[in-house]
């Protein structure tokens, strides 16, 4: 008779926040990763990135506000609701821990990860892009009107 395994004695792969973006953006056909290291530590990169009310307006060039709800769900996660400037507004869950956000609508899927650096830079990933059929279609489309994050999400580091 063979012996089972305990319950708990599985090996775990793991992977860093990056990493786990990035397998997120492969497995949905709409969205896209994007990622740069950008000269600040971890933890200045990070307060700024997990300030969504305040800095997700100045870096995404389609969002005019962000409100976070002061409840959280039954499963731990926040909420916002999100309005752009074309009148798009939505309610996002948004799982939110150190150098991890990932934000879902029922049409949009949003992201941030970021993971410090060996020689003290931080490396930090930004996905964006649809959740229904045929988005992956619709992406490239909106390259002119979405510009580019992540240099405008360095820029602000820059200027604080």
């Amino acid at each position: 008779m063979t012996e089972q395994p305990h319950p708990g004695s599985w090996p775990v792969a793991d992977f860093d926040p990056v990493r786990r973006l990035r397998v997120i953006a492969a497995t949905a056909p709409g969205a896209r990763v994007r990622e740069t290291v950008i000269a600040a530590p971890f933890e200045r990169v990070w307060a700024a990135a997990q300030d969504l009310e305040r800095t997700m307006p100045l870096w995404i060039p389609d969002v005019r506000t962000v409100r976070l709800a002061a409840a959280r769900t039954p499963e731990g996660y926040r909420t916002a609701r999100v309005h752009g400037h074309t009148r798009l507004r939505a309610t996002f869950t948004i799982d939110l821990a150190p150098g991890w956000c990932l934000m879902r609508s029922r049409l949009l899927l949003g992201g941030m990860a970021a993971r410090p650096e060996p020689d003290g830079t931080t490396r930090f990933a930004f996905l964006g892009g649809f959740r229904f059929p045929g988005a992956r279609y619709l992406t490239p489309l909106l390259r002119p009107v979405t510009g580019d994050p992540l240099t405008r999400f360095t820029a602000l580091l820059d200027s604080d």
